[in-house]
């Protein structure tokens, strides 16, 4: 997959203090860390027979989660998994393209958000139909002509490009196909956890499924006019199909504005038109939600792009949980689930990981290229609170008493919610 990642250089407002005096702020925390937690002392015994594994082992998985299989001394209990990946889903393909999905049956721990994962040839169709739910996407490869019908009955029809994103809300009649020369692959996230693309209404699952006199009476046109070519639909809808790649977009909407005007909303998103509302030297966030993009009420992004060294730094969301997506490089993410209970687990391109809200977490990249990966949230806005500002925000003494560390190391700590560290 191409990395369609933008590298922007951002200013920041403070520099860290001297290597001597972070030297001494990681030793302090290092020796307070040590002696607040019994360790599982895996890390250290690794070739101690305690750490041995001399029975069956499946080493592809081995080898993709080392955090899992040796985990940091810091994790404690065993709290839900919150690791998916869509290379463990079935693939229903059939001409014209492919689907995969990963919803609650699959990923018990996210019960408000589903993902799809989806190709189409050039000129396949992705058959016109509409949702239940929501639906946010965004194209991961190639290029994509949609179609749609907004509320007052008005046509859209546009066309989307790799890093661009569409938001079609639920009952939103909508169209997708594949442009040349390469079609297109995408991401679709729904605002349910239960959502299947099964549970979709295709237009020509309901007209095979509809006595011919009630077409007639509603077409106007005798019952026999279209008898064969209703014979031809498959008995569950076409869901896919392949057509010759369409004119030009504006000949499309030429043809769908015949009767009635395109409509002034807009159901596409270009978040690589505006610069990352957060950047440092170690990568850049950008965020969309309903304060840009007007149309997307229930689902909020970021899309954050880390460099190798550096880590998304300890955080928390106060109104959501978050869906993750994972689209390019290696990274890992430790989850704090209170009561003393932590677990880490690594990802990769095409994983799809979940945190709870409140709880809180980080993710380091652990790979040699950039980490690319999606924040998702089921709500209209984007929030998030970082540990190290909140920190460098109260009294001094609220927090170097509560970890026993010294102003020294305070003064250290980054004084704004940066997201990328370092900064």
């Amino acid at each position: 997959m191409k990395n369609f990642n933008i590298d922007e250089t951002g200013t920041t407002r403070r520099s860290f203090l001297g290597a001597s005096t972070m030297a001494a702020a990681t030793a302090a925390l290092g020796t307070a860390a040590a002696t607040a937690q019994t360790p599982q002392g895996v890390r250290q015994g690794e070739r101690d027979r305690s750490a041995s594994d001399p029975g069956p082992e499946n080493n592809a998985i081995r080898q993709q989660q080392p955090d899992a299989f040796l985990p940091p001394p810091t994790d404690h209990g065993n709290p839900q998994t919150f690791w998916s990946s869509f290379s463990l889903m079935h693939r229903r393909i059939q001409e014209g393209g492919w689907a995969r999905q990963v919803n609650v049956h699959d990923f018990p721990i996210s019960k408000d958000i589903a993902g799809v994962n989806m190709f189409l040839e050039a000129g396949a169709f992705r058959e016109l139909h509409w949702h239940v739910s929501d639906e946010w996407s965004i194209v991961l490869s190639g290029s994509c002509r949609l179609t749609a019908l907004d509320y007052d009955g008005k046509p859209w029809v546009q066309d989307v490009k790799q890093g661009d994103l569409w938001y079609f809300p639920a009952g939103i009649p909508h169209s997708l196909q594949g442009l040349g020369p390469n079609g297109c692959e995408f991401l679709l996230v729904f605002d349910d956890g239960s959502f299947s693309e099964e549970d979709t209404s295709l237009i020509s699952d309901w007209v095979k499924h509809t006595p011919r006199e009630v077409l007639s009476k509603n077409w106007g046109v005798p019952a026999n006019a279209f008898d064969s070519a209703i014979a031809q639909i498959p008995p569950n809808g076409k869901y896919f199909f392949k057509t010759p790649i369409p004119p030009p977009l504006a000949q499309d909407q030429a043809a769908a504005s015949r009767f009635t005007p395109l409509t002034t909303r807009d159901f596409s998103f270009r978040p690589f038109e505006m610069p990352p509302q957060k950047s440092t030297k170690s990568g850049n966030v950008r965020i969309v939600d309903s304060s840009s993009f007007k149309v997307a009420q229930n689902i909020a992004m970021a899309y954050v792009t880390i460099h190798p060294g550096g880590m998304r730094e300890l955080h928390w969301h106060p109104n959501a949980n978050e869906w993750q997506y994972w689209i390019a490089g290696k990274g890992r993410m430790t989850v704090f689930f209170n009561a003393s209970t932590a677990r880490t687990q690594d990802f990769n391109p095409g994983d799809v990981g979940y945190v709870p809200k409140t709880l809180p977490h980080y993710i380091e990249n652990t790979g040699d290229t950039d980490l690319i990966f999606l924040e998702m949230f089921n709500t209209d806005r984007y929030r998030d609170f970082s540990l190290n500002d909140w920190m460098t925000h109260m009294p001094p003494e609220a927090i170097t008493q509560t970890l026993n560390i010294s102003r020294e190391v305070l003064d250290a700590i980054p004084r704004d919610n940066y997201a990328i560290l370092p900064h």
